[in-house]
């Protein structure tokens, strides 16, 4: 029997779109949301982010984020490396 143990999954969901101004973030318009994706790391998220950040780099305006959604279900668990 196998004694190795699955990592905690630590959910992270990769958005973005069209900021209002380049100073806030506030978005244009929430309907035009591009939700990437949930991921099980913030490793797997970063590489996701990274990707469409660079799809977008020629809009100043377009910004991606990564949210730590283990955080936000979880508020009580001490805070871990993402």
């Amino acid at each position: 029997m196998s004694n190795t143990r699955k990592p905690k999954q630590l959910l992270h969901l990769v958005l973005g779109g069209e900021l209002d101004s380049v100073s806030k973030t506030e978005f244009k318009d929430i309907d035009k949301l591009d939700f990437v994706g949930v991921y099980p790391n913030y490793a797997a998220a970063y590489a996701a982010w990274k990707a469409k950040a660079q799809s977008t780099v020629d809009n100043a305006q377009m910004r991606y984020f990564i949210v730590h959604l283990h955080r936000l279900l979880d508020p009580e668990s001490p805070a871990q490396q993402s």
